[in-house]
């Protein structure tokens, strides 16, 4: 049962009109969540409810999260890795809804930050449950690790050790692991490729940092450590490079017993499992990574004599991306020469993706049915930059015009989560949809918020 707070949109009712995709348009949604359905007069329904109107009773641009699809991305998740800790990684997208339904799924959490940590454990995540890492955590994220009882800390830095040491108490002992860089080259943009040494993540293997950090570690008392984390890169297509790097981590767990005389018992294998943001492009198979991973685990394992330690992954934009769209409403079309540029009324301020990673999206009209031909368009945002662009040289109606309303599937990731208030444009809402209801998670940034900061004159 859904309840609405005083103050606060009512719920949207279910849409009336929804039936199921067409076989010849089923394309068209393919990277939409799986509720997804064709509706009267062009409009879509995601989660039972229609997006137009959403964007009417929330305005726009608006962000809707499907939670059948963040539930049954879990669960997906948990069937393919048996008797393994999957770890939601919050830096993806967060809020306190999301966080009750990955605990309710039975998953962990993955944090970055003191902020992170307090917002999930005061929303009634349990601490046990949490791993912490970054590559420069800050002595009030590690204090805070420590006063909230954050089940592990991944160290990344060999600063670190002595720095996380003299916060522990005397009589205190914190879990760790040690974040490794196996020499794997992986994911599909330079900026997030991180399974190499020439990037600013973990101790590399090659060189022996990984090696001495280690062995200082188990000179300390007031850490214990229990295993090690790897994380190669972002939206990694295949598996092959995660058999890779397990292969050079479990080699290292290897030369830790025979060096130090200790079993490791827990290996974390991190995420960076790709989605697929347009039709036709290729996603990461979860059940084939799943088998592949565990099967290569207890195989290299066994070849290396040592015991199968307790797996970790940590599952981000596989789990929220698909379930997001963004909608936008056409503020402006502008063709010049042979180029056509539909502008919207948000951008680069709640999707810097593109213009990070060139990342590209399959928008698509809303709430009106066009029977003009298409046209190539690039979908741009308002704000004064020539690289503010959210979809470029994609099929739109040649009638798309002001007023319109544009959706963008694949949007629950490192949209909301990395968004500014560039030019003082507020932030959108959050809006969960749901069994043909939808509430507000995250209201609207409003120009008060961004002026309530500003208290010098």
């Amino acid at each position: 049962m859904t309840t609405t707070l005083p103050g606060l949109p009512a719920p949207v009712p279910a849409m009336p009109h929804v039936a199921p995709v067409p076989p010849g348009n089923a394309a068209s949604l393919s990277v939409w969540p799986a509720s997804a359905r064709l509706a009267s007069r062009g409009d879509v329904a995601v989660g039972g409810v229609s997006l137009a109107e959403v964007a009417e009773r929330f305005g726009t641009p608006v962000y809707l999260l499907d939670e059948g699809e963040v539930r049954e991305r879990c669960r997906t998740y948990l069937r393919a890795f048996p008797d393994t800790d999957v770890v939601y990684a919050a830096k993806a997208f967060l809020c306190r809804a999301l966080l009750h339904w990955v605990q309710e799924e039975g998953l962990g959490l993955d944090v970055c930050s003191a902020g992170e940590l307090e917002l999930a454990v005061t929303t009634g995540f349990p601490p046990e449950r949490i791993v912490l890492h970054g590559n420069a955590k800050s002595p009030d994220d590690l204090s805070a690790a420590l006063r909230l009882g954050v089940g592990r800390i991944v160290i990344d830095s060999a600063w670190e050790i002595a720095r996380l040491s003299a916060l522990i108490p005397a009589d205190g002992r914190q879990k760790v692991l040690v974040r490794v860089v196996p020499g794997v080259s992986a994911g599909s943009h330079a900026a997030i490729r991180t399974g190499t040494d020439d990037q600013k993540f973990g101790l590399s293997i090659t060189d022996g940092s990984a090696q001495h950090a280690i062995a200082r570690i188990l000179d300390q008392p007031r850490l214990e450590l229990v295993g090690l984390h790897c994380h190669i890169g972002s939206q990694i297509t295949t598996v092959k490079p995660y058999l890779t790097a397990l292969r050079r981590v479990v080699g290292l767990l290897a030369q830790i017993r025979l060096q130090h005389g200790i079993v490791l018992p827990e290996l974390d294998l991190g995420g960076g499992h790709a989605v697929a943001h347009r039709p036709g492009e290729t996603a990461l198979d979860i059940p084939s990574l799943g088998a592949r991973i565990r099967r290569e685990l207890a195989t290299s394992c066994a070849a290396a004599g040592i015991p199968v330690p307790r797996l970790t992954v940590e599952p981000g934009r596989a789990l929220v991306g698909p379930a997001g769209v963004a909608l936008y409403r056409v503020l402006a079309v502008k063709r010049t020469g042979d180029r056509t540029f539909v502008a919207v009324d948000g951008g680069m301020s709640d999707n810097p993706r593109p213009a990070l990673y060139g990342v590209r999206y399959a928008p698509r009209l809303i709430g009106r049915r066009s029977t003009a031909e298409p046209c190539t368009a690039t979908v741009v945002g308002r704000h004064c930059e020539a690289g503010d662009v959210l979809a470029a040289d994609v099929a739109m109606p040649g009638d798309i015009r002001p007023g319109d309303l544009v959706a963008i599937p694949v949007a629950g990731a490192y949209h909301l989560s990395m968004a500014s208030s560039y030019n003082a444009v507020g932030r959108p809402p959050v809006v969960a949809v749901h069994d043909g209801r939808a509430r507000l998670l995250v209201r609207r940034e409003s120009l008060a918020d961004i002026n309530s900061r500003d208290v010098g004159l």
